[in-house]
């Protein structure tokens, strides 16, 4: 058991910081390629600020343990809501300042498409195509209305104009390197605590990895928050959250079947969906998520969570 938590405890930090590396590399070797800051914000820093959960699920798939990649994706939508927004909005109230209406409504359309696909019993490779063609047409609309609000270099996460190319080249190795092998190290600690716990690798991946593979996105809305910036985080979790559910799982089908449990048909896709809807009240109303509405969220989360182990 302490073995499996060093293994999980290791493969978080190796995720985290490889993640953050890949994201710096990659934008800054777009950027000197020539590559409009736009492109560079719809397709390099939106895949790698998820590659952790990617990189996580598609290892999960390889070893076997499917379910853990689908709890992965599920879990870690449900923490992007609950958890995510919920600490930052105890430092500061989280604004909800520009229309995120459009954005919110693709999020609740690639949910309603996730659950529907999944009442088929499992996610293939006919299911997989299905939600890549959805990624496709949301990444699609993404650039045509960013056309008309160019993405600036200075608003790029990662971007360091003139960054040296040994040091690009350094950035793009420690993430290619770090997250396989993050991921290898937090699925086997996780499936070992699974066994220990009696506990099914779906609810692992619901909770312990969910939570670890978005720290990234974590530690960005704390870091923002405390800088009184918190706003952005708002439009982070619902374009990670599009990602995850249409990419991630797209991906990861075509590699091999990912089997739906029982359990997360009953319970886990439908609190996801009703964090989601839950999000919809601040969308529609333009309210500020304040400290009160971050301590309900958080409530929220560590009852889901307790309900889990106690299942």
């Amino acid at each position: 058991m302490l073995l499996d938590l060093v293994m999980i405890a290791g493969g978080l930090v190796a995720l985290v910081l490889a993640g953050d590396a890949l994201v710096k590399g990659a934008v800054n070797l777009s950027l000197r390629l020539g590559i409009p800051p736009l492109i560079v914000g719809l397709t390099v820093v939106a895949f790698g600020t998820s590659a952790p959960e990617l990189i996580v699920s598609v290892q999960a798939v390889l070893s076997n343990v499917p379910s853990l990649a689908l709890g992965n994706v599920v879990g870690s939508n449900t923490a992007n809501i609950l958890l995510v927004l919920g600490i930052p909005a105890l430092i500061a109230a989280i604004p909800v300042a520009r229309d995120l209406t459009r954005d919110y409504v693709i999020m609740l359309a690639a949910s309603a498409l996730f659950i529907g696909l999944a009442f088929t019993g499992s996610f293939g490779r006919w299911q997989a195509l299905v939600l890549l063609g959805g990624l496709v047409l949301m990444l699609a609309d993404c650039y045509l209305r960013a056309q008309r609000q160019r993405i600036g270099v200075d608003e790029l996460e990662g971007a360091e104009p003139g960054m040296p190319g040994l040091k690009i080249a350094g950035f793009l190795l420690a993430g290619i390197v770090g997250l396989p092998f993050g991921a290898h190290f937090l699925v086997e600690g996780a499936v070992g605590v699974a066994t220990v716990l009696g506990v099914s690798e779906a609810v692992i991946g619901l909770t312990l990895v969910a939570v670890g593979t978005s720290l990234p996105e974590l530690a960005t809305t704390v870091a923002a928050a405390i800088r009184r910036e918190a706003g952005v985080a708002l439009g982070n979790v619902l374009g990670s959250n599009v990602f995850n559910l249409l990419g991630i799982i797209g991906i990861a089908g075509l590699i091999g079947e990912i089997p739906v449990p029982a359990g997360m048909l009953r319970v886990d896709l439908w609190v996801m969906l009703g964090a989601s809807a839950l999000l919809g009240g601040f969308i529609w109303s333009r309210r500020d998520i304040g400290r009160a509405w971050g301590a309900v969220l958080l409530l929220l989360y560590a009852t889901y969570v307790m309900v889990l182990f106690q299942a």
